[in-house]
């Protein structure tokens, strides 16, 4: 059977595929099958592990109507670090554009209620509770920045804490920008996690 036929029957995607031609030598055939073979194997097992997408590899909505409603909650932190005299702005309520961690506390909770409008593949929630707090640090110097998302839901609220810690510390940027813009955000990431299917989980 010709190699590129046999690839097609077996349902491998072959659109980006060199095209193979008889004159060709069969050893590179066969390689050209070998990898074909092994990007769809790679693109299927992907397909399973990841919800968002569908046994073609397209993106997609999942369908949670079949879950149960738990209570669910998320903790997401992040840190932006900066220079001692721009965290001195903070503790001393000298910014320019007035109370820092107040604007980036409301930004933050505004953020986690309108996650869905901003990840396309998020599904809108009512979340009952929307908390971030911050930590000033001297060491590494910055302030540390914690969300807590909860929900009675068929879905998590990850991507609702993680929105509302990214949003948060793009504000504290923003509110200080004009006095430090070498200030870096770093270390966004889920810390904790319970409810659901797959169970609680909490950072290492």
């Amino acid at each position: 059977m010709d190699l590129r036929a046999g690839l097609i029957k077996s349902g491998h995607a072959v659109a980006r595929m060199p095209e193979l031609h008889p004159a060709l030598d069969t050893a590179r055939n066969r390689n050209i099958y070998a990898l074909a073979t092994a990007t769809y194997s790679t693109r299927a097992s992907m397909t399973k592990k990841l919800s968002h997408l569908d046994e073609k590899g397209a993106a997609r909505m999942v369908d949670v109507s079949g879950k149960d409603v738990t209570e669910r909650t998320a903790r997401a932190a992040g840190f932006v670090k900066m220079k001692p005299e721009t965290l001195a702005l903070i503790e001393t309520g000298g910014a320019k554009k007035g109370d820092v961690l107040a604007a980036a506390r409301i930004a933050g909770i505004m953020a986690a209620k309108k996650t869905h409008e901003l990840i396309p593949l998020c599904h809108p929630l009512m979340i009952t509770k929307a908390r971030v707090e911050f930590t000033s640090s001297e060491n590494p110097c910055g302030i540390a920045v914690v969300a807590e998302v909860k929900v009675s839901g068929q879905t998590g609220v990850e991507m609702e804490a993680l929105t509302a810690v990214s949003v948060a510390c793009l504000t504290i940027y923003d509110m200080l920008k004009a006095a430090d813009k070498a200030m870096i955000i770093r270390d966004v990431r889920l810390i904790e996690k319970t409810g659901g299917r797959s169970g609680p989980y909490k950072a290492k």
